[in-house]
């Protein structure tokens, strides 16, 4: 098979592709098809080395999120069978034409979504809504969402605002028609954000932090409680003003909850497409941390 590999850690020009062994799936377990692999940041920092706690074996796969279809069933497995659409997490070996995942981690696809649409769903909607549970984020506030354009922030926008809660959204300005389809209102990041948001008319009660940056900081200017300050790529301003880094963990049911909404058209994600052979371009798109919705890598068959 051929799967995206770095042999050590770098810039995006470190990835290639690469032909590995065909893997088999185990008990429990089923092999899937990559038809679609998302690209997040997360990724990025591992090409590059910065996660400790993640070594990385040489040569390395990368990947955590993706769409594709059963192919072939290990021992026991009677919950799904071959041909099934589905998508879910993994762990760096999304980015390939084939992967082994355990059955209870892979929700199935709904039928109006296709398959790159799916695999941009997967972190996003694992991250967002574990973040706004963890908030606490309610009809009665006014959430802030730093980078509301990207992934997690389209599918925090469009979830809070579901749960009757009011939104600001930060962004370039070419974001931000972008943002109000979302249900937003929108902001541009900056120096001037505290004021751009005070000028809106709303006080913030809550804020999601998926920028960094002056994110925080600009947060708790605005009046906003540090324990309802959440952020998801932060750890370090999150410490220096008590504020709360809110990374849950992977959860099959809270996929399986916002993918139903996706798949009946309530929930949105807009899709950037490279195929895997241009796997260098689409970490250097990731990596510059602009632009909105989800990079996704397709795998032709």
């Amino acid at each position: 098979m051929r799967a995206v590999v770095f042999d050590r850690f770098g810039s995006p020009d470190v990835l290639r592709i690469a032909t590995l062994p065909d893997p088999e799936p185990g008990p429990g377990e089923v092999r899937i098809r990559v038809r679609a692999a998302g690209v997040q940041p997360f990724d990025v920092g591992f090409r590059q080395g910065v996660m400790s706690w993640a070594p990385a074996s040489f040569p390395q796969q990368i990947g955590q999120e993706y769409s594709g279809v059963v192919d072939r069933l290990g021992e026991g497995v009677t919950e799904l069978a071959v041909g099934d659409a589905v998508l879910g997490s993994t762990m760096f070996n999304a980015c390939a034409e084939l992967l082994c995942v355990p059955v209870p981690q892979v929700v199935r696809k709904p039928d109006r979504l296709d398959l790159p649409a799916a695999a941009a769903f997967v972190a996003a909607s694992q991250t967002a809504t574990g973040a706004l549970a963890e908030l606490a984020v309610g009809a009665d506030d006014v959430l802030l969402v730093h980078a509301a354009a990207g992934s997690v922030g389209t599918i925090a926008v469009q979830l809070a605002r579901r749960a009757g809660a009011t939104v600001i959204g930060t962004a370039s300005p070419g974001n931000h028609d972008y943002l109000r389809q979302l249900g937003a209102i929108p902001v541009a990041y900056g120096d001037q954000l505290p004021a751009g948001v005070r000028a809106t008319g709303h006080t913030p009660t809550v804020a999601l932090d998926a920028a960094g940056g002056d994110a925080i900081t600009q947060s708790v200017t605005l009046g906003i409680s540090p324990d309802r300050v959440g952020t998801i790529v932060d750890d370090k301003a999150a410490a220096e003003h008590g504020a709360r880094v809110v990374r849950a963990g992977r959860d099959p049911r809270r996929l399986a909850e916002v993918i139903e909404l996706a798949g009946e058209g309530q929930v949105v994600m807009p899709v950037r497409a490279y195929p895997l052979s241009d796997v260098v371009a689409a970490h250097r798109v990731v990596e510059s941390r602009h632009g909105r919705g989800k990079v996704v890598l397709v795998v032709e068959p």
